[in-house]
Order: C-alpha cells, then structure tokens, then sequence
C-alpha cells in the first residue's frame, strides 16, 4: 500500500511539474529580427559587407512566424543610395523568414539600404520595430541599363548583349595589360590595319536616350600620315557621320562625337559635340548650340590629359532635354542643347539618335580602331579616310570597358563609374 502510495504521489508531482513548465511556455511579447544574409553574406553585422552579388537573394529571419498577409513588397524598401531609386522586389514567406529578391539586377559596386518596415507582424499579432541594413554589390560601379559591354579579356566578345564580333571581324588585334590591375587587359590596335566589326551596329544607336562610355590610350609614336606628318585617331564608327563616330586630332588638342539625330518628322541630320578645350560658347565665338565648353589652355590644353595617356571618354545624349554632353575623367566637357537652334531650324525637333546609313555606302557595322567598317565605301579613295591606306587615320593605341546604354546617365552615375573604375 506505502508503495502504491508512494508511485502516486511520483506521479502527481510529475504532472504538476509539467502544468508549470508548460504555463511558462508563454508566447513572445516581441517580434525581432534574429538574422540576414545573402547567400552565405552576413547582412545583420556590425560592419555592412561590400560583396554582396548584383542579383541577390535575402533570408531575413524572425524570433516567430511572420503573418503571411503583411508580408508584402509594400512592407519591405530597397533603395538604391547614390539616386534614392527604389529598387522593385519580391517578397516570400516561409515561416520565421521571408525572402526578399529583386526584380533586376542591381547595379555593381553600388551602396544599398534595405529596410523591412513596420508593417511586418507576427502570426500572432506584434508589431514589428523598423530596422534598415545597408550593402554593397561587388565590383566595380556601373549603373543599370547596358545594352552592349566589351572588356577585351582576351576577346571582342559582347559581355552583357549579343553584340559579337562577325566571324572575321577581328583584324590584327592584340590584348595587354589596361589601365590598372583591377582592369585586367585591354585591346591594342597596331594604327595600320587593326579593327573589330560587330554586326547590327543600328540597334545599338536607334533609340532616344544614349550613352557611350570607354576608356583609351593613344599611341602617337611613330603614327603618321603618307606624308610623314603626325596622323588622326579615328578610335570607333558606325557608318561615320551616318551613325556615330568618335575621334581625335592628330595633336590630340581636340575630339568630337559626330552623331546622327532623328529630327521626328521623317529626317535626320549628323552633329557634331566637338570639344577643343578653348572655351568657347555660342556666347562668345562658338557654334549655336554650344551652352558649355570648359577652358583648358592654362592646364596645357586637352593634349594634357589625352596625349598617350590613359583617358575616360563618355558622351550622352538627353532625349527629354535635347542635350548632348561630353564628359573627360569624370568632368563635363562640353555641351550642346538643341533647343538654342533658331525657330524653324529641324533641329529643334530632335528626338533621338537614328542610324542613316545605306550600303554601300557604308555597312550597318560598329567599328573598333576605324570611322567605318571594311565593307563602306564612304571616303574609299581618301588617304586619310579608306581603310586600306595603312597611314590614314586608323586607330593607335589602347581601347577598354566600352560600354552602350540606352539610358541618359546622370552627372551622379556618371562620377561614381569613373572614381570607380579608375
């Protein structure tokens, strides 16, 4: 009987024990973020990381189930730091976590802060307390949009597009070390004969916005016409003036984009944003049109920073403001704004840029190292303009990371991909 006593009263504590852990077991009275990463990337640590990939993929973890239906995009902000853009995302739920993914890919070597707001709540009703983490995508920055990217690793091959060279359109091309180590290499052109040819050169320039962006390096020695006198760069062309070109004097003291622009009635017509570094305004001797030119006669001109050195070039035109800038290592060069033609004038109407060519005059094909490619005829029997003269103004030197966007960059973009990618 002691024994029977004894077993029930074992048994009575025990369950009176367990009614006491269980009435602890309370549920939680907060809901907290426990972690975040990125992959393997921790994003919930003191210092934010700087190699989170351009198409992550975020876990954030929760102390407790999260509410499906307050897991919502709406709920949850990713914003691009250098512009204050918000970046579009996806939102998942699973239990403690959700999964935040955006929609496009981000733009590398760029700062972001992603914050889960207090919308979020729990299963269970709490309310969430705002938290914001801040990343870096890995690389160096270049911003979204490029339609057509050449690093020359070794090939003229289109790293973002499908802009490729044709089967033969690589000539008498070499690779060597670029501008700096992270670079990688670049590709030399001999100044006689060296170009590359990609097809379908008007899909890359028919649209309203545009940017071109590349790094170059001329090459003066030993760079001479039939005369013996120093040569012109004609560092890249699609059909020339009946595309877009982009070249250097001889003396490297002067360049110019030469465009073709749809005027949006039916026509077009080519313009040049030629820059000389003299300062000249539409105000003060230059050409209609010409709002902004920096002065650099007292810094030894634009041969300064161009002769035989390493030099970032990028044009742009603005569709919605009708304006065409050239920016050098990262400054504004020069600029022109279409709206200061006179009344009348088809200019006025400029709508975007816009391939013109016909064969044969020229062939619908962007060069690298020359005005046109092989197969135009334009300025065939000119010593300094046929392709065929080994002392026209092929180009000499060093060409890296052109890029195509079909996109006016901003002055801010435009000044982190330079400070980044010098």
């Amino acid at each position: 009987m002691k024994r029977k006593n004894v077993l029930l009263s074992l048994m009575f504590v025990t369950a009176l024990f367990t009614v006491v852990l269980s009435s602890c077991k309370k549920d939680p009275t907060d809901f907290t973020l426990s972690a975040m990463v990125a992959g393997t990337i921790d994003l919930n640590g003191a210092t934010p990381p700087n190699t989170v990939p351009v198409s992550p993929s975020i876990v954030a973890t929760f102390n407790t189930d999260v509410d499906l239906a307050t897991a919502l995009p709406a709920n949850v902000s990713l914003v691009q730091s250098y512009d204050n853009a918000a970046i579009a995302v996806t939102v998942i739920a699973n239990g403690k976590t959700i999964t935040v993914t955006p929609t496009s890919n981000l733009a590398n070597g760029a700062l972001y802060q992603l914050t889960l707001t207090a919308g979020l709540k729990s299963t269970g009703g709490l309310a969430f307390t705002s938290v914001t983490r801040s990343f870096t995508t890995v690389g160096t920055f270049v911003p979204q949009g490029t339609v057509a990217y050449w690093n020359f690793e070794n090939n003229a091959n289109d790293q973002v597009g499908s802009y490729d060279p044709s089967a033969n359109g690589v000539v008498a091309i070499t690779y060597a070390a670029s501008r700096n180590a992270a670079a990688g290499n670049a590709a030399v052109f001999d100044g006689d004969a060296s170009i590359i040819e990609i097809p379908n050169g008007d899909l890359l320039m028919n649209t309203a916005n545009f940017t071109l962006s590349f790094w170059m390096k001329t090459n003066t020695s030993g760079h001479v016409n039939e005369n013996g006198d120093p040569a012109g760069f004609f560092v890249l062309g699609l059909g020339a003036n009946l595309g877009f070109q982009f070249e250097m004097s001889s003396d490297c003291n002067s360049c110019k984009l030469a465009a073709q622009y749809d005027f949006g009635n039916g026509s077009s017509g080519s313009e040049d944003l030629w820059f000389n570094g003299e300062g000249q305004t539409k105000d003060n001797g230059g050409w209609m049109g010409w709002d902004f030119c920096r002065d650099l006669r007292t810094s030894g001109g634009l041969s300064a920073i161009a002769k035989d050195r390493w030099m970032h070039v990028l044009c742009v035109y603005n569709a919605a403001q009708k304006t065409g800038t050239m920016y050098l290592n990262g400054e504004k060069m020069k600029s022109q704004d279409f709206d200061l033609w006179p009344e009348g004038d088809a200019k006025r109407g400029v709508v975007g840029l816009k391939y013109a060519g016909t064969e044969p005059n020229v062939k619908n094909e962007l060069a690298f190292g020359f005005i046109q490619s092989r197969a135009g005829t334009m300025w065939d029997g000119e010593t300094w303009g046929g392709y065929d003269f080994p002392t026209s103004n092929h180009f000499k030197g060093q060409l890296d990371d052109i890029r195509i966007f079909h996109k006016a960059l901003t002055e801010m973009e435009i000044q982190l991909m330079y400070n980044s990618e010098k």
